[in-house]
């Protein structure tokens, strides 16, 4: 399993900058607030809840709303499978703008394994995302949201964290964390975009006492347009929260 993990690692990297070679680039400047919640309330179900506000022209204006729920079960200590709803809201931004905003419904479903390497926390995350994009259309004298078009993605996410006061990141534990994320487009609707983005993140961390996570970082976000020329290499500020209070309630 490890051997299999850190081949797809490498693998996934050497296609994402392959894929953006020779294309039309324009980059912005974006901010993100974000919030993460991993909420047991049982020892074997929790929920995930998620919120990210995404601004453009670092944070004048509105980039995209997302709001994101599912239902975790943990195997264990290390695997935990998901499935869930997301919706996001997509605003006219930057020098590539959407005609006009429009929203997109998924459903989704995810596996993430966590496997210790001495001090190094490494998560990998594999997620299905069954999309449905109102894309705009023109009508009636105005562009509007269009019917639902239907496309699958692939996402293939690698993080590592590093502990800097601790043997392992634990309550007041200041660390630094680095991952990078593939999304492959796939199924009948897709364009010329079957390589849709990547992400590459860099942070410091603060593990705070019975909440979770503050992070504060730089994600560097390369987006592939349907066209398959247009790129945006989005320079983004990231502040996020992620919190791990349980439902459970506590034995007497």
């Amino acid at each position: 399993m490890l051997k299999i993990k850190i081949y797809t690692f490498f693998f996934y990297i050497l296609i994402s900058n392959f894929s953006v070679a020779q294309k039309q680039t324009e980059e912005h400047f974006n901010g993100w607030l974000m919030y993460f919640g991993t909420h047991k309330f049982t020892e074997k179900w929790g929920l995930h809840i998620e919120t990210q506000l995404r601004r453009n022209d670092y944070v004048i204006h509105p980039q995209q709303l997302l709001l994101r729920g599912g239902l975790n079960y943990h195997l264990n200590n290390n695997i935990t499978f998901t499935a869930g709803y997301c919706f996001v809201e997509t605003y006219p931004y930057g020098k590539f703008p959407s005609k006009a905003t429009f929203p997109e419904d998924r459903i989704w479903e995810q596996l993430q394994i966590k496997t210790p390497l001495n001090k190094v926390e490494w998560i990998s995350r594999f997620r299905l995302e069954q999309r449905f994009v109102k894309n705009p259309v023109y009508k009636d004298d105005t562009y509007k949201p269009g019917a639902a078009i239907y496309t699958n993605r692939f996402r293939l996410l690698n993080r590592f964290s590093i502990p800097l006061n601790n043997t392992t990141i634990e309550d007041k534990t200041f660390y630094i964390s680095a991952y990078d994320e593939l999304f492959i487009n796939f199924g009948k609707n897709v364009a010329l975009n079957i390589f849709d983005q990547n992400r590459a993140y860099l942070a410091i961390g603060y593990k705070i006492p019975k909440l979770g996570r503050l992070e504060i970082g730089y994600l560097n976000q390369l987006i592939v347009k349907s066209n398959g020329i247009q790129v945006e290499n989005n320079h983004t500020l990231q502040l996020g929260i992620s919190s791990t209070v349980e439902f459970i309630k506590a034995k007497k």
